[in-house]
């Protein structure tokens, strides 16, 4: 194979022969797996007479970048449907990539390919004006690279590693892993900015390739409008999935925003639980404690040792971060005291909580303005308050970061950093009970 590296434009549209005979043009190129950090090129689309045929990259005898493409077999297989394999030319070139390292949307205008052994690997998105060049034939204007997979790219080349594609559909054949997205690299906050300078189809197509968790990440910083959009274009299911994985407080603030109807339609989508915890919530006007609470906080009862409580934050700490405070309530939600993790850890094993507890407690009620709970937490220097109702029940927390957002314009708000952890639902309010 006399190809070493050089560009996808370089190859599309060459005679493909057998046997020295022509038998159509090269017009496309397949990746089966464009997650691995440089992907093989499984084979190329010959367009025939016959209509587009897969020609596997065994069956290359010959890639010459300045004259045809040589074929030991004559292909027979139709191209698979655009569904089931990445194609470079349809699905990239001209296309919009995100470049997760460089936090920006970008236009791809061609594609570095190098061999690596016996295989054909994408190794590059070209977003310069180099690349458009290229293609308009102007190649002393693209400067060529030295041969080397490896080797440091320019500026105007993205690594295929930090290329995250925009597709409009995600199948499994071609999907990112869910645990491995290049674009869950990212932060929220701008992952959040990315989906907000795409078009609408674009940034629902964004969506679909996020795992719920990161995608509740990135919603919780999107405007209304953008998560009203959102909804609409991933559908309800989908949506609700999402919702559920945000933090309580958040996720009713979304459901706020959205007409009766649609409420109801994503609360049915919903475990029976989150639905009636967000039902209770949306109910409270946006710009009191109410409206600020979440319900992800985590009580225990007064007769437990310090020992015992905490062996049991130990095991719920993969699904409860959010644990500077535990709030003691009795068998009615009543709240009876709260304690910090620094009195707990000094507290003698054998001591109960109920004796090491304050109960001196500053408490805001769900009707108190967003003001007056953001100049409290402040006054008192406090991580988080409670929020109990009128007979003492404990209802939620106020988080020292929702006090802020609350007091803040609301596109500075959405690039601070979450307090709050998602937790595995049902269990919002993380229980250290027997």
């Amino acid at each position: 194979m006399a190809f070493t590296d050089g560009f996808i434009s370089e190859l599309v549209g060459r005679k493909a022969t057998v046997n020295d005979i022509p038998i159509g043009k090269v017009s496309d190129f397949l990746v089966n797996k464009p997650d691995d950090v440089f992907p093989k090129i499984d084979g190329f689309v010959i367009k025939t007479s016959q209509g587009p045929r897969f020609a596997p990259i065994e069956t290359i005898a010959e890639v010459d970048p300045h004259g045809t493409i040589a074929l030991t077999t004559t292909p027979k297989e139709p191209a698979p449907p655009e569904q089931d394999a990445l194609y470079l030319i349809a699905d990239l070139l001209d296309k919009q990539i995100v470049d997760v390292d460089g936090r920006k949307v970008v236009r791809i205008n061609d594609l570095e390919i190098a061999r690596a052994g016996s295989a054909l690997r994408v190794v590059a998105a070209d977003v310069g004006i180099a690349g458009l060049l290229r293609r308009l034939g102007l190649k002393s204007f693209g400067k060529r690279f030295t041969p080397g997979i490896y080797r440091s790219i320019p500026r105007s080349m993205i690594a295929w590693d930090s290329v995250a594609p925009i597709r409009e559909n995600n199948p499994t054949h071609v999907s990112l892993s869910v645990k491995e997205s290049k674009l869950a690299r990212m932060h929220p906050s701008e992952l959040a900015e990315i989906i907000g300078d795409l078009s609408a189809r674009e940034a629902a197509a964004v969506v679909r390739q996020l795992d719920d968790e990161t995608a509740a990440d990135a919603f919780e910083h999107l405007d209304a409008e953008t998560q009203r959009s959102l909804i609409e274009d991933i559908g309800t299911e989908r949506a609700a999935d999402i919702i559920e994985e945000m933090d309580a407080d958040d996720a009713a603030d979304l459901l706020a925003e959205l007409d009766e109807e649609q409420q109801q339609e994503l609360l049915a989508e919903m475990n029976e639980y989150t639905a009636s915890e967000l039902r209770a919530l949306v109910q409270y006007a946006e710009d009191t404690a109410g409206g600020l609470m979440t319900t992800d906080y985590t009580w225990i009862y007064p007769h437990r040792t310090a020992e015992a409580t905490i062996r049991k934050i130990r095991e719920i700490a993969p699904t409860s971060e959010f644990i500077y405070y535990l709030y003691v309530v009795d068998k009615a939600d009543t709240l009876l005291g709260v304690l910090s993790l620094r009195t707990l850890l000094l507290a003698d094993p054998a001591e109960t909580i109920e004796s090491i507890m304050d109960t001196e407690i500053v408490t805001i009620h769900p009707d108190t303005p967003s003001e007056e709970v953001a100049a409290t937490i402040a006054r008192y220097d406090m991580l988080a308050a409670p929020v109990i109702d009128a007979e003492g029940k404990m209802l939620g927390i106020v988080t020292v970061d929702d006090a802020i957002d609350a007091i803040m314009p609301e596109d500075l708000a959405k690039k601070l950093p979450k307090f709050t952890a998602h937790r595995t639902r049902p269990h919002a309010a993380a229980a250290l009970h027997d």
